[in-house]
């Protein structure tokens, strides 16, 4: 079993940034990609990014590219969301997950995904 829980939430105000942190932990808690989605009210989710299991290599959401970044630490089994140059449009919950792939960045479904973390509201005001 995985167990992911995500922290680094809050408000900001547009132009701002916040960096988002995901605890892994549990048996196979490294040894595959992981990746970040949010959901906005009344939305569906959506892919934000991810990053393969050595960290060479990551895939980014239209909505994000040039402004995100995924990055993860293997030694302290930690997932990380950097977010500059926030947008109103960029609040949701968001949630970090674990791929059923070493390195596949084309798997983005959310049915890709097999474990979740419980999210962390992110809120950016005008």
């Amino acid at each position: 079993q995985v167990q992911l829980a995500e922290s680094g939430g809050g408000s900001v105000q547009a132009g701002g940034s916040l960096r988002l942190s995901c605890s892994v932990s549990g048996r196979t808690a490294s040894d595959f990609a992981m990746g970040w989605f949010r959901q906005a009210p009344g939305k569906e989710r959506e892919f934000v990014g991810m990053i393969n299991r050595i960290g060479s290599r990551t895939a980014y959401g239209d909505a994000v590219k040039g402004r995100f970044t995924v990055s993860r630490d293997k030694v302290k089994n930690t997932l990380f969301l950097e977010m500059n140059d926030l947008k109103p449009e960029d609040t949701a919950v968001y949630y970090c997950a674990q791929s059923r792939y070493l390195n596949n960045l084309y798997a983005t479904a959310q049915s890709d995904f097999d474990y979740w973390g419980q999210g962390t509201q992110v809120t950016v005001s005008s």
